[in-house]
């Protein structure tokens, strides 16, 4: 599960859940109104355990709401008879406010600090859990993205390891600098040049008179789209991952502030892996920031 991909309006839902959650310990009624000489230390103020209809419909029925919107957004793709777990978790909170106004409204003015509390709670659970896909405010990221690291100075040694944020890769077809030993270096000084024979032109002036000539098999190696490097990226918004096979349905979400590792260059999209090690092609790769 990607804690990473939750996002501000999924961390209201959890605090609700919760608020939601301690109010189903408080009493449903105000107390008991003793009369003058008689002890009522023996009455307890029922709370939501000892109403078994009340406790699953409004408070747990919340709590499950709000647990199944934050599985559905940190393992997308899961459904349950053909329905997004997040969307079952959407009905549950809606069911839980329903449940929690029309049982106010029976007991007032009877409801005691549980169900004023419990009735708070679900207001602001349906809520964020209805606007949490729809307001920008809340479709932002609960945790910010890990800053990468920053490249190191010359003649340092670099900390992280190949295709990390930061680290710096060796351009494709990148040659070491020549030296002794090196295929197609002169012998003599290592790395330096060494001068043409008299009556022939220099190195420059044969690239400069020299044809183009064909690679084999008759393409040209600049047209080579071998030349793709591994990186990692972020994407801006949360975008789906479409699988290798061209289906149309998404194996996947891309949450802001996670990174994530582009393998190979397909068409104008990418095929990007996930954390968990599955791959598929992000077809919407515009505004993507570059580790």
């Amino acid at each position: 599960m990607n804690i990473r991909s939750l996002t501000r309006g999924d961390g209201v839902v959890i605090g609700a859940a919760v608020v939601l959650f301690i109010a189903s310990f408080l009493g449903l009624t105000p107390g008991v109104d003793c009369p003058a000489g008689i002890d009522c230390s023996n009455y307890d103020t029922a709370n939501a355990w000892d109403s078994l209809g009340l406790l699953m419909s409004m408070f747990l029925s919340g709590v499950i709401g709000a647990a199944l919107i934050v599985v559905g957004r940190g393992m997308p793709g899961r459904k349950v008879a053909g329905i997004d777990l997040g969307q079952f978790g959407v009905a549950f909170c809606i069911f839980a406010l329903w449940t929690a106004f029309w049982t106010i409204i029976d007991w007032e003015p009877d409801a005691g600090a549980g169900m004023i509390l419990g009735l708070l709670a679900t207001i602001v659970l349906a809520a964020a859990a209805v606007a949490a896909p729809l307001v920008p405010a809340l479709k932002a990221p609960l945790m910010g993205a890990p800053r990468p690291q920053q490249p190191q100075p010359y003649g340092g040694q670099p900390q992280a390891g190949y295709g990390y944020p930061g680290a710096q890769q060796p351009p494709y077809g990148g040659q070491p600098q020549g030296g002794y030993g090196y295929p197609g270096a002169q012998a003599g000084q290592p790395g330096q040049p060494q001068p043409a024979p008299a009556g022939q032109p220099g190195p420059q002036a044969q690239a400069s008179q020299a044809p183009a000539q064909p690679s084999q098999g008759g393409q040209d190696q600049s047209a080579s789209g071998s030349d793709f490097s591994p990186f990692w990226f972020a994407v801006p918004v949360a975008r789906p991952l479409y699988g290798e096979d061209g289906s149309p349905t998404p194996i996947a979400e891309l949450a802001p502030g996670t990174w994530y590792l582009a393998v190979e260059q397909r068409g104008p999209g990418l095929v990007a892996q996930t954390q968990d090690g599955r791959r598929g092609v992000l077809q919407d790769t515009t505004g993507i920031q570059r580790g």
